[in-house]
């Protein structure tokens, strides 16, 4: 079998893709949260260290990799600049030159944070204008790899959701948490996303890894507001209601400025047989299995 080398393995995407690459001989990264994933190969990298970098595709010599690991929170990045930028960035451009040297596929995830909300639906071709730190590192992330390696897939996501792994949890974890424990949920009827669960995502990725090169946008087929989203995971997860309430994000003060719009134009990913069910089925699957 062809070796996968797919960093960030303990976050919550990059778990769900471990499980999911059935057809290849997965090596998943770490930094700090180790993990034991059943027919996985894990280790621990720290990817800000690039003659640790070298040596991991010396040591694997990987077919390809997807290129997960990175600070994804916007406020800790807004309040961590060098920090965040270390992963985010020079470390994404170190990937896209190794895998250039090797010739092999390589997967980037970067996000709809790149656009500034005022123009959505996004498709591929449509200016970045990034409102915040995080969404101006993937820009500059996006840039560095396709200038290094024009092969890499840069694939842009949603927000996505699913049920906690044994190292993270989605956005959809508090949530539920805080309805069942009967306090007040204020979520954003003015912040609109294409979200996708993680099964849905890893799926996409695995997708680009085979037929993708440039960048492809991997969205949902529904805008939603997160108000909207709340509703319906109360509905699918039959969670107490009463404290489901609608706020704006002017009433909420964050490090990082968020955009009102990001959603993702993805039919040229559809085209390609990326398969994103509704929101609701999406949602139902969790909690039937």
């Amino acid at each position: 079998m062809k070796k996968l080398l797919i960093t960030g393995a303990s976050g919550f995407l990059g778990w769900n893709i471990c499980h999911l690459a059935r057809e290849w001989q997965v090596y998943g990264t770490y930094l700090s949260h180790s993990l034991n994933i059943p027919g996985i190969n894990t280790l621990k990298v720290n990817f800000t260290n690039f003659p640790e970098i070298k040596q991991i595709f010396h040591e694997i010599q990987p077919a390809a990799v997807i290129h997960t690991a990175a600070q994804s929170q916007p406020n800790f990045c807004q309040t961590h600049p060098e920090e965040s930028h270390a992963i985010n960035v020079e470390a994404s451009s170190n990937i896209a030159g190794l895998c250039a040297d090797y010739n092999i596929p390589c997967v980037f995830t970067s996000t709809d944070l790149v656009f500034d909300g005022r123009c959505a639906p996004y498709s591929e071709t449509d200016a970045v204008c990034p409102v915040n730190l995080y969404g101006e590192q993937k820009v500059m992330a996006e840039a560095a790899m396709l200038k290094r390696y024009p092969m890499t897939a840069v694939c842009r996501m949603p927000l996505i959701f699913g049920m906690a792994t044994p190292t993270a949890t989605s956005f959809m974890q508090p949530f539920i948490q805080t309805l069942k424990e009967g306090k007040e949920l204020k979520l954003f009827i003015d912040e609109f996303r294409t979200p996708v669960s993680a099964k849905t995502a890893a799926k996409g990725l695995l997708l680009a890894l085979e037929k993708v090169t440039g960048i492809i946008h991997l969205g949902g087929k529904e805008r939603i507001s997160r108000f909207d989203f709340g509703k319906l995971l109360v509905e699918v997860f039959q969670l107490p209601s009463p404290k489901l309430k609608a706020c704006r994000q002017q009433d909420v003060k964050m490090a990082a400025p968020r955009p009102s719009d990001v959603s993702l134009d993805s039919s040229k990913a559809f085209a390609l047989g990326y398969k994103p069910l509704s929101l609701k089925a999406e949602l139902e699957q969790l909690v039937n299995n």
